[in-house]
């Protein structure tokens, strides 16, 4: 059997009772990285074997199917949040149901869901757009299309390219886009910004360092519509 398993995104105890049941009947617990899991597995005296799992090695792929095809109870964990969400994870389930191998989903932390929730957008619909690609163009026709949907936007930026994304929204599209910025969520540091794109520019360049994960809710219709339309429903 493969066990998904949604581990916390920053607070470590925000581990669901059944992820941690799951993870401590595992007979090996299949990682993103063993160094991020191995703190979990500390916090919670986990003493199911950790085998990194590489997305990208068909070895790597190979070794944990085989595993499951043997019978072993096996757990597929990331380093945070919801495998198979922006994660590695989906190659193995879809190797997994294609032998007929049982797969269990734990609902769980994400990122995701805790931005959309802290935003205050409605409309219950939105866009997720993972992390956008590197080069500008891409990144436009991509929002460009997503925008055309009018409904909100989600997208996950590093704190190495978080100040880029944000000009080119500024640069590309309308100036009364509301932008939420949130970052280091559930972590000790855990700070929201919201504001137009110049607004969220100014207060991201005035600072001497930029550090931690970042979740952007783009918003481009006004407060009205989006009640209306939640309404509908």
């Amino acid at each position: 059997m493969l066990c998904i398993v949604p581990t916390p995104i920053g607070n470590l105890q925000d581990i669901t009772l059944r992820a941690l049941d799951a993870l401590k009947t595992a007979d090996f617990i299949f990682c993103e990285d063993t160094r991020q899991t191995s703190k979990l597995a500390a916090q919670y005296a986990l003493k199911a074997k950790l085998i990194r799992y590489n997305e990208h090695s068909e070895i790597s792929l190979s070794r944990c199917v085989a595993l499951l095809k043997e019978g072993r109870n096996c757990a597929l964990v990331c380093d945070a949040g919801t495998p198979c969400i922006s994660d590695p994870g989906w190659k193995l389930v879809k190797e997994a149901r294609a032998n007929d191998i049982e797969v269990v989903v734990l609902p769980g932390p994400s990122a995701l869901t805790c931005a959309l929730s802290g935003a205050g957008v409605g409309g219950g619909a939105f866009s997720f757009i993972g992390f956008p690609p590197k080069k500008q163009g891409k990144i436009v026709k991509i929002l460009s299309a997503a925008f055309a949907l009018e409904k909100p936007i989600v997208v996950y930026e590093s704190p190495y390219r978080v100040v880029k994304f944000i000009e080119i929204i500024k640069e590309n599209f309308d100036k009364d886009i509301r932008v939420t910025v949130a970052r280091e969520l559930t972590k000790t540091f855990e700070e929201w910004i919201s504001g137009t794109a110049g607004e969220i520019l100014e207060n991201l360049k005035n600072r001497k360092k930029i550090l931690g994960e970042f979740v952007i809710v783009l918003n481009h219709l006004s407060e009205e519509k989006n009640e209306t339309e939640s309404e509908d429903f």
